[in-house]
């Protein structure tokens, strides 16, 4: 999906240019799963189709991780669904 895509589809069902962008729901996404659910950064990367440097350099870095990638997927799902279910949220303290 495009960018502009995503942003009409934000303002369509509400979302205002000062609450959130696109690349804000990605980078909201990253934490979740690496700080609450606890996935590894490698497989939250491949999922967010960044390049995955390993020791070696990308070039020799070939892994897809898909197994793991469905499982995560499936947990966020989980996650979402919980939340929506009227799950307590707590805030993440952004203090540096």
């Amino acid at each position: 999906m495009s960018d502009n895509a995503v942003l009409a589809a934000m303002r369509r069902i509400g979302i205002e240019k000062n609450e959130m962008t696109g690349h804000g729901f990605r980078a909201m996404v990253r934490t979740i799963l690496d700080e609450v659910l606890g996935f590894r950064p490698d497989f939250i990367e491949h999922q967010l189709a960044h390049a995955v440097r390993d020791p070696n350099g990308r070039a020799y870095n070939r892994t897809a991780h898909l197994i793991e990638r469905k499982n995560m997927i499936q947990k966020w799902a989980d996650y979402l669904d919980t939340l929506k279910a009227g799950a307590e949220i707590v805030a993440i303290n952004q203090s540096v």
